[in-house]
């Protein structure tokens, strides 16, 4: 609505008018205040500079907080007018974004606004197009002459229709270009006229302008085939004008390759057009005849059959082979140039493809072609990933190896390399992380300062995360302290957590990093099935084994055990089906809970994880024999009836489908009365003497109060502190139990320990170092009753803290609490002694592995496990896989010093693995070598698993557990179980894991199945695998050393580790010596002495009689002395110079002549042998605090309990 004469409001906001090539802005200043004012109709529209007005208005009833309506919102105004503002004196000032010139109009029209500059150049690039065109109509219609002379090189025929469209089509060129001249006139006119296509425009378009005035020129000749050259040029500009359009920046290949197009084009077009047009002095050549020869001299064919006659168009072919020979090659040397750099930051991927297929994002610091096959293989493995793309985005060039692995049919079509930055917003936009399903996040653990790499790897996750807030994020740290600036991420694998608790859990149950390293890889199952070595194909049938996941009420497995305990689920899924179940999570609980006990009554809409050769959807039930029986009302259902009555467990399919071969199992009902469960395992008597072996009780479907037997640690602990032994003596020191008063970083899970009830001073924790509190200087002296676990770290850093906390958990029994000894090289600061000087019987002491001073002072001859992690400053090396070379060379020295002592090795490559306890005339060695080749051809992830000390957990590599991270895109649970496994989480009701060792005692179970239900009904543990030990004799050729049977009649009288340690109550292996007088060994006498003849018999026989003696004799007593005599003298010359007793030295070798490998939920059928360590899931024992007292008293008496009580015994780890 318009206002009154001279009314203006100050309020009228400016909306930006833009028209004409400039932008308006009028402020009206009024006392100090500016408003913005858009120019008003009565100046139309117009922008004349600074004006002022004269009809200035005053506002007598301005609020000063709040601005008034503008009139056309004030009813008042419009009824009465604006009168408040008739005394005021205002100027309006109107401010221009472009220069309100006429040319400036014309030059942002037609050169500066993008959109309408593509237009103008579409028109030019169709007028060049159109003229060619006209020329080639024109020499359609054309009649030469006869004759050969200038006459029709000069003159053409032209009819009129077709002159006048060419001159009108020049007239436009011309006019345009005269006016693009003026606009881009910077005061240097010869500049724009000595311009290539300024020149061909004046050539192509004046000549037609001055026939329009001089008639006769009208079939003169013009060469407007030369317009293509600035067709050409109207197109690279179109084409950057059309990329400024769209913001596309990536443009650069397709623009090159576009020009080499046109180049070759125009080339072939101006050659064949002048060829044409000269030749009509000559054989009159047509224009296909120009083109074919064209193509044949370009292409360097030249057959000879189409040649110039005449001296101008053979000139002109001369020129232009100069030309192209100029021209071409610096255009492919730009196509080339561009294409390998393409090939360095990998394209990109595009923006149709994200949306119409499934990707994830790769984010490394450097790509090594180990991680990107360890991530690959990995990823894939998994059927429903087969059609997802992998994008790998790395700031650096793509390595050689990796360049060649991508080139293989099997990647190249699936996986796309870029390089760039993740915090390059442009990168990540190639990269299409905001349409990605996930993006993986890894830190370069090869850096030397790796404090530096997790902030590397932070800083790329808050840069995806604000780039894509959407896409879910795996993220790998390596420090602990650095993880909770990723907490945001949906999963975090912190490398130094798992590393040391898993290399903690490997003291005391062995093999630990084996198991988990087994669970968390994908595998088939199929390892080692060709092997004519037993273990080598149950050791490679049950690496199979992985964790996975399934609705209870949705489950075959599972879903007849609803309303029924846990552990009656386990004992009868396994016995059935071959699965174990370790745990459950409830549907109104985040928390998973392994092996909630037989308390927890099962549920349909429970999430039941089981372990199991492969899941249960894949899974075909065959059934030998239909059920025609209802199970229901029974206490205990499939009874064992003898070898031929055991289930058959899973069996193993090739292509991932397993069938389950059910056998059918009775059940007898139980007798009346007793309720919970009377039912015993049928066992056969012998010939009905009434001698039968003893039964095992059944599992119970619902937990009875009075019969649950959780073994409840605390009560038995509390007994075991109350009564100390004799040799304890009055020094002992009662520990409590609580959290940690001190975490060395932010995020560590609070975890209940043993703890001093005094902080123990700093002067204390030093082992090899007196102070006023106490005058202990060596192991020897502190008297420890159980042996030693020895850690050797670069430094203290806070990850050696998830290795103290595992072995220093609650649910550990006092009684079998190993001292800890940190042997670092650098000196720990205060705040990591602050942190670990409340836990009990926890040293440290500055030395090094490859320093026999510092290992003896630090007590390894009292050591049961020692643990060598890996050096931070030795991680990365000059040449690849050498950075374990000094860890390996280390190693082996100890393994030769010390053969008796568990050594765990933490690699940087595991395939270094094989140079652990290297053999090297071991034919069995060279044997695993191959068979490890030929698993690597057959596509196993798992090849290295059949090297001997990774199937021991002798040796262990933490980019094993990179799986781990990369399992939890499929397996969301995978990094809390795993986490559970080592304890580095304890949730309410979720148990952990233990294990114990079966002795001969033992043996009258069996079966692993049996084994499984005498846990169940009597502690409610839930068994998971094996740890098995095998004698093996290895066949060595070596010169130097001399087997232990040869030589042991050399060896000094040694006691038992017992007597020279005080009890020696904690080894977990039984160690004797056996007394080396020669009187006392007869045999093994006999056994050396040819021995020593044979060598003898070396001797020179040309050599005097007394000379050959003398020699015989120095050769007899020197090779006497075997390599294993000579190392034992070295060590105890060095304890002897440090001033040490050298009575706890071993030379007795365990090792040498076993072998060990892990069974992963072995079948039910699977026999038990002596020594094997059965790996058990133990419920909480807090979960059970609130029993009675009498109940918890008799939880510990019935474990592994035969009809003799007395010769029954606790044999856990």
């Amino acid at each position: 609505m318009p206002l009154p004469d001279g009314v203006h409001s100050p309020g009228d906001v400016y909306r930006g008018a833009q028209g004409g090539g400039h932008t308006n802005r009028t402020f009206v200043f009024d006392d100090g205040q500016c408003a913005p004012r858009q120019p008003g109709a009565e100046d139309g529209g117009r922008g004349d500079g600074a004006r002022l007005d004269t009809a200035g208005l005053k506002m007598s009833d301005l609020d000063s907080e709040v601005l008034p309506l503008p009139p056309r919102y004030r009813f008042r105004d419009l009824l009465l007018g604006d009168q408040s503002f008739q005394n005021d004196d205002r100027v309006q000032v109107e401010f221009y974004v472009n220069e309100n010139t006429f040319k400036e109009r014309l030059k942002l029209f037609f050169i500066k606004n993008q959109r309408s500059s593509l237009r103008i150049r579409l028109f030019n690039f169709s007028l060049k197009l159109l003229t060619c065109l006209l020329y080639i109509v024109r020499v359609l219609l054309d009649d030469p002459a006869l004759g050969i002379g200038w006459a029709p090189i000069l003159w053409v025929e032209r009819k009129v229709a077709l002159w006048a469209i060419q001159v009108i089509v020049a007239i436009i060129s011309f006019l345009e270009t005269m006016l693009l001249i003026y606009l881009s006139y910077k005061g240097n006119i010869w500049e724009q006229i000595f311009r290539v296509p300024f020149i061909l425009e004046m050539i192509n378009t004046l000549p037609f302008i001055i026939t329009i005035f001089w008639p006769p020129l009208r079939n003169l000749f013009i060469p407007v085939f030369l317009n293509c050259w600035l067709a050409k040029h109207a197109l690279e500009n179109m084409i950057n004008d059309f990329h400024r359009a769209i913001l596309r920046s990536q443009s650069a290949m397709f623009n090159q390759v576009l020009i080499l197009f046109c180049t070759l084009l125009c080339l072939v077009f101006t050659g064949t057009c002048g060829i044409q047009h000269l030749e009509r002095a000559g054989d009159n050549l047509s224009l296909l005849t120009s083109f074919y020869f064209c193509i044949v001299t370009f292409s360097t064919v030249g057959y000879g059959d189409v040649t110039p006659k005449i001296w101008p168009s053979q000139l002109l072919v001369v020129i232009m082979i100069c030309v192209a020979l100029v021209v071409l090659p610096l255009q492919f040397e730009e196509l080339v140039y561009l294409w390998m750099e393409r090939q360095k930051s990998g394209g990109n991927y595009s923006r149709h493809r994200a949306q119409t297929e499934k990707h994830v994002i790769l984010c490394v610091s450097s790509l090594k072609i180990d991680l990107l096959m360890d991530f690959l293989n990995e990823f894939y493995a998994h059927p429903r990933l087969q059609d997802y793309y992998v994008v790998i985005l790395c700031p650096t060039e793509m390595d050689i190896q990796v360049r060649r692995v991508l080139q293989i049919p099997l990647w190249s079509q699936r996986v796309i390399y870029l390089q760039g930055s993740a915090l390059k917003d442009q990168d990540l936009m190639r990269a299409k992380m905001d349409n990605g399903e996930a993006c993986f996040i890894l830190s370069s653990r090869n850096e030397v300062d790796r404090t530096a790499a997790d902030h590397q790897t932070i800083l790329r996750a808050w840069a995806v995360k604000d780039f894509a807030p959407n896409c879910p994020l795996y993220v790998q740290i390596l420090k602990p302290e650095n993880k909770f600036h990723v907490k945001f991420a949906e999963h975090v694998v912190c490398e130094e957590e798992c590393k040391y608790a898993m290399l903690a859990l490997n003291c005391i149950c062995p093999a630990t990093s084996t198991l988990i390293t087994l669970l968390v890889h994908t595998s088939r199952g199929q390892e080692g099935q060709d092997s004519p070595e037993q273990w080598q194909r149950m050791y490679g049938r049950c690496s199979g084994n992985e964790v996975y996941h399934v609705r209870m009420g949705d489950s075959k497995f599972f879903r007849e055990y609803e309303g029924k305990s846990f552990t009656y689920a386990a004992f009868h899924a396994h016995k059935k089906y071959g699965v174990c179940l370790i745990g459950l999570k409830r549907e109104d609980n985040k928390s998973i809970l392994l092996n909630p006990g037989p308390r927890h009554i099962l549920a349909a809409s429970d999430t039941c994880f089981y372990i199991n050769i492969t899941k249960e959807e894949n899974s075909a039930f065959i059934f030998k024999q239909e059920e025609k029986q209802k199970r229901k009302g029974f206490a205990g259902q499939g009874l064992y009836e003898g070898s031929s009555r055991l289930p058959v467990h899973s069996i193993i399919a090739s292509m991932g489908t397993v069938a389950m071969d059910l056998q059918n199992t009775e059940c007898r009902p139980t007798p009346s009365g007793g309720g919970g469960g009377g039912s015993k395992l049928a066992l056969p008597t012998e010939n009905g003497s009434g001698s039968r072996r003893p039964s095992i009780a059944p599992v119970l479907e619902v937990a009875d109060s009075s019969t649950l037997l959780p073994c409840d640690l605390l009560s038995d602990q509390s007994e075991d502190e109350m009564t100390p032994s004799e040799d304890e003596g009055l020094s002992v020191v009662e520990y409590v139990k609580g959290y940690p008063p001190n975490s060395p970083y932010i995020g560590s899970s609070p975890t209940l320990c043993h703890l001093l009830p005094v902080k123990a001073p700093f002067c204390c924790l030093r082992l090899d170092k007196g102070c006023k509190h106490n005058s202990y200087e060596d192991a020897k002296a502190y008297g420890f009753k159980n042996k030693l676990i020895i850690v050797s770290a670069e430094t203290a850093g806070n990850g050696l803290y998830n290795f103290i906390v595992p072995l220093r958990a609650y649910y550990r029994p006092r009684r079998e609490l190993n001292p800890i000894v940190l042997l670092l090289d650098n000196k720990p600061d205060h705040h990591f002694l602050e942190a670990i000087c409340c836990f009990p019987m926890v040293y440290y002491m500055e030395g090094s592995v490859d320093n026999l001073d510092s290992l003896l002072r630090c007590g390894v001859i009292y050591a049961d496990n020692l643990v060598v992690a890996d050096k931070e400053s030795t991680m990365s090396a000059e040449e690849d896989y050498m950075a374990d070379a000094k860890t390996i060379v280390n190693v082996q020295t100890m393994f030769r010093l010390f053969p008796s002592l568990s050594i765990t090795t933490e690699l940087t490559h595991p395939s270094n693995m094989r140079f652990m306890q290297f053999r090297a005339k071991d034919s069995y060695s060279l044997a695993l070598s191959k068979l490890e080749k030929r698993e690597r051809e057959n596509g196993s992830n798992l090849a290295f698993m059949f090297r001997l000390p990774f199937a021991a957990g002798r040796v262990f590599s933490i980019s094993m557990l990179d799986t781990l991270l990369y399992q939890s895109f499929v397996k969301d649970y995978m990094i809390p179980i795993t986490r559970l496994l080592l304890g580095l989480d304890t949730t309410p009701g979720s148990g952990y894991l233990c294990a114990m060792k079966i002795s001969e005692d033992d043996l009258w179970i069996r079966t692993y199945g049996r084994l499984f239900q005498k846990l169940c009904s009597s502690s409610a543990e839930i068994p998971i695998g094996i740890y098995r030990t095998q004698s093996h004799v290895f066949s060595t050729e070596s010169q130097v050393s001399v087997s232990v049977e040869d030589c042991e009649d050399t060896r000094e009288t040694k006691g038992p580790w017992g007597v020279r340690a005080g009890t020696g109550g904690g080894s977990t292996h039984g160690r004797h010596t056996v007394g080396s007088d020669p009187a006392e060994h007869p045999l093994l006498r006999r056994k050396s002495l040819p021995w020593a003849r044979r060598l003898s018999r070396k001797v020179s026989r040309h050599t005097g009689k007394a000379a050959a003696e003398w020699i015989s004799q120095q050769r007899l007593s020197l090779y006497r002395r075997s390599e294993r005599q000579e190392l034992s003298e070295l060590v105890k010359n060095r304890m002897k110079h440090l001033g040490l007793p050298t009575t706890g030295y071993d030379e007795m070798n365990d090792h040498q002549n076993t072998l060990s490998y892990v069974l992963i939920n072995p079948p039910p059928d699977t026999r038990l042998e002596p020594n094997d360590i059965v790996y058990l899931i133990r419920s909480d024992p807090l979960a059970h605090v609130a029993s009675s007292s009498q109940s918890r008293k008799s939880s510990c008496s019935n474990k592994l309990a035969s009809c003799n009580p007395e010769t029954r015994d606790e044999t856990q780890l």
